[in-house]
């Protein structure tokens, strides 16, 4: 079902003739007084002819300009490719994300040439790392459902980037944990974009197995007579609507020698109608990408397994069609979750956090260290932080480092409260509480939600715990941008692989 090809990442340090391509990329900043050529590998004559050129050629180094001319001997290509990489200071280097989203660019919109090198400054490993993500990031396209490829462009299949780091030892595990990142990234977004008709509870618990293979995990997958039998109401309370019945699936990656456990639940609703609380049909086709969240920890897990990091990493992925029938579940109906507790169903069409609520009651009987619940949850997170941002709360513990990790990794993720007078908000008069509350804040009113299936820890306290809520940004309806691509864009598992590796590091 994921079928995505992937870049091959290389380096090189001398001499851009010693390893021919199609095109050379080279960055321009915007300046304060106009567009600046980078450092790059020209002669001092090329350069200086060319950087006395750009405003009359029109180039601002605006992110996502992309201009071709004719290239230049000294490169061994046939177009010098000068790409925007935004605002840029004479006393501040690049930031990495910059970086990351001009390569990706730049890869992005040279789809159909097979090599092209990469000329970015990269004083560091980790400004070389940010360039090959951005490339493996920019090189996707998704056209398996098409009877005929003509006019489409396949995506860059080289990339070599151009640094003086060319050679050190350390270079090679930067260009294999960028090309995992870009395969996971990837590996999501086709997920997301795959079309219901083609996607459903079984067919998803069948791509984790085929995108498991090789590496060393496990996968169990309950299927709805399991699901029923141990009492998984709040999957089988959304999947029983559908012809095509719902599926837990627990992905474990266990190392010997991990020294930390966390658990990643996702949800994953392959198409949500909104049940009998039926949504409009307006955009409801953009509903395919309802179960983002199960992909992004179905991959983050493979990542972490990919790169062989010492965790315990286990992503429940949470599957249920949500579908309106004689069959379904009703306004007004009583759920009885994974673990005992009681839920009355308001409204149908909020109904990934009652998947969600069994995967984080099995994920607390494993005591893990951390609990991370990722979720297309709620449209209240695109009226509170828009299209880019994913909100995250919970406890302080988690959403902290969770932050720091999405600063780094380049990806945007805003803390949000969750005040305490939006709990009496989900009380029920007939359970123990209602699957909807407080309108005004919705985003934080679900989690606050979730928050009631916490577990505690051996200790006796709540398991620390964060729920990002990936609404907007886990799926792009605008125009491509830097490396993000239409449609899904697998966010937050670059966040969640560098939370990982941040808490490893602070061991």
């Amino acid at each position: 079902m994921v079928k995505n090809t992937e870049i091959n990442l290389s380096t090189l340090s001398r001499d851009l003739k010693k390893s021919p391509s199609d095109a050379v990329v080279i960055g321009v900043g915007q300046g304060a007084d106009g567009p600046v050529l980078l450092d790059n590998p020209l002669t001092a004559r090329s350069a200086e002819a060319l950087a006395d050129s750009l405003k009359a050629l029109g180039i601002t180094g605006a992110a996502d300009q992309l201009v071709r001319l004719p290239g230049l001997p000294e490169t061994g290509a046939g177009v010098l490719v000068l790409a925007g990489v935004g605002k840029v200071s004479a006393t501040k280097p690049l930031a990495g994300e910059a970086l990351r989203r001009a390569a990706g660019s730049a890869v992005r919109q040279l789809a159909g040439l097979a090599t092209v090198a990469l000329a970015f400054p990269t004083a560091s490993l980790a400004d070389v790392e940010a360039v090959a993500e951005g490339a493996a990031l920019g090189a996707y396209s998704f056209s398996e459902f098409r009877s005929s490829k003509d006019g489409l462009k396949d995506p860059v299949r080289n990339a070599v980037i151009f640094t003086e780091l060319a050679g050190q030892k350390e270079l090679d595990e930067v260009l294999k944990r960028a090309t995992l990142i870009g395969r996971a990234v990837n590996a999501t977004r086709s997920l997301v974009n795959q079309p219901p008709s083609h996607l459903y509870p079984e067919t998803f618990a069948d791509a984790a197995k085929d995108l498991a293979k090789g590496l060393p995990v496990k996968v169990t997958v309950w299927d709805e007579k399991r699901l029923e039998k141990e009492g998984f109401g709040g999957i089988m309370g959304v999947g029983k609507g559908s012809a095509r019945q719902p599926r837990l699936v627990k992905v474990e990656y266990s190392p010997a020698k991990a020294t930390s456990k966390i658990a990643l639940v996702g949800k994953g609703i392959t198409f949500d109608t909104g049940g009998i609380s039926i949504k409009p049909a307006l955009g409801m086709g953009d509903m395919k990408s309802d179960m983002a969240g199960a992909a992004v920890v179905l991959n983050t897990v493979l990542a972490l397994a990919g790169l062989g990091l010492p965790v315990k990493a286990t992503a429940w992925l949470c599957i249920a069609e949500n579908m309106p029938s004689g069959a379904a579940s009703r306004p007004a109906d009583v759920l009885t979750m994974f673990g005992g507790k009681t839920v009355e169903v308001l409204n149908t069409d909020a109904e990934g956090r009652l998947v969600m609520a069994d995967g984080i009651v099995a994920a607390s009987r494993e005591y893990p260290d951390a609990i991370i619940d990722v979720a297309t949850l709620t449209g209240a997170q695109l009226i509170a932080l828009g299209n880019r941002t994913a909100g995250v709360m919970g406890s302080e513990s988690v959403t902290g480092p969770l932050k720091a990790a999405a600063d780094r990794a380049g990806e945007l993720v805003w803390p949000m409260p969750l005040p305490e007078e939006l709990r009496p908000s989900l009380d029920s008069q007939v359970a123990d509480l209602a699957n909807i509350g407080e309108r005004h804040g919705g985003m934080m009113t679900a989690a606050v939600f979730l928050r009631e299936f916490v577990g505690k820890g051996k200790d006796g306290e709540q398991i620390p715990w964060a729920h990002i809520d990936i609404a907007g940004p886990s799926f792009n309806n605008g125009s491509p941008y830097g490396y993000t691509h239409k449609q899904g864009t697998g966010c937050t598992v670059r966040t969640l692989v560098a939370y990982v590796e941040d808490i490893l590091a602070a061991a």
